[in-house]
């Protein structure tokens, strides 16, 4: 797989990919709109200094996305500023390549470059095949969100 970044011109693919990863986080979350869903201001991502948004190609496609996007940490954090990873996604048909740990791995050393040496992202508690492939990354469980919703009665 060939890793690069990615450009204006592949909105058209990023938007399908990312309407790809709603689709698939769906069954967890039920308070996803049922149309018009977005996850990602992508252009922005694509825009950003502090952000690296990143497409991996093989057989002439592109089979895999990922971004680390910069940000301010909390105050009581030990380190100032962390790497962020979101629209983690490889194609099924290509999944159990290691391509997400490829494309993971690219974005980090990016980031340490950058002096970020402590990274965050998002899984649904529900979805084991990708707490596990986090987890062969190194990552860890760290905070648990958790939400309810009242009834307008």
């Amino acid at each position: 797989m060939q890793i690069r970044i990615a450009t204006l011109e592949d909105l058209p693919i990023l938007r399908q990919l990312e309407q790809a990863v709603i689709a698939a986080e769906r069954p967890y979350n039920q308070a996803i709109k049922p149309q018009d869903a977005r996850y990602y201001d992508l252009p922005a991502l694509l825009d950003c200094p502090d952000s690296l948004l990143v497409v991996g190609e093989q057989d002439g496609k592109i089979v895999a996305t990922g971004y680390v996007q910069h940000r301010d940490s909390k105050a009581q954090l030990v380190h100032e500023r962390h790497g962020y990873l979101g629209f983690m996604y490889v194609d099924p048909d290509y999944r159990g390549q290691g391509l997400n740990q490829t494309i993971m791995t690219h974005l980090m050393n990016w980031s340490k470059q950058q002096a970020i040496h402590d990274f965050y992202l998002d899984v649904y508690s529900d979805n084991q095949a990708a707490i596990r492939a986090y987890e062969k990354a190194g990552f860890s469980p760290c905070l648990l969100e958790m939400k309810v919703h009242l009834s307008e009665q």
